[in-house]
């Protein structure tokens, strides 16, 4: 199972959101095998990225992204090597 962190403001702001359809796009691909999660920026959980701008896109274990959404297409081949193919 691979995990898709996005990492935002509560409430989210416009690229929080949109950071989040794009995680929820690519794990569409993939039935089953990743899970989206949204995360509050002020968490402890979100601290340990040690992230400073808003949204911040985490696959698996590690920050691939801070101030900016991450297309699908870009998220699926991250997703697509972690799952082994």
């Amino acid at each position: 199972m691979v995990t898709i962190r996005i990492i935002g403001t509560t409430p989210p702001c416009a690229r929080c959101e949109r950071a989040a359809r794009e995680a929820a796009k690519a794990a569409e691909r993939f039935p089953g095998q990743v899970e989206v999660l949204k995360i509050d920026a002020l968490s402890p959980e979100a601290e340990a990225f040690g992230l400073l701008v808003t949204p911040g896109v985490a696959v698996g274990d590690e920050l691939i992204a801070s101030g900016k959404v991450v297309p699908a297409d870009a998220l699926a081949k991250r997703i697509q090597t972690l799952l082994g193919g």
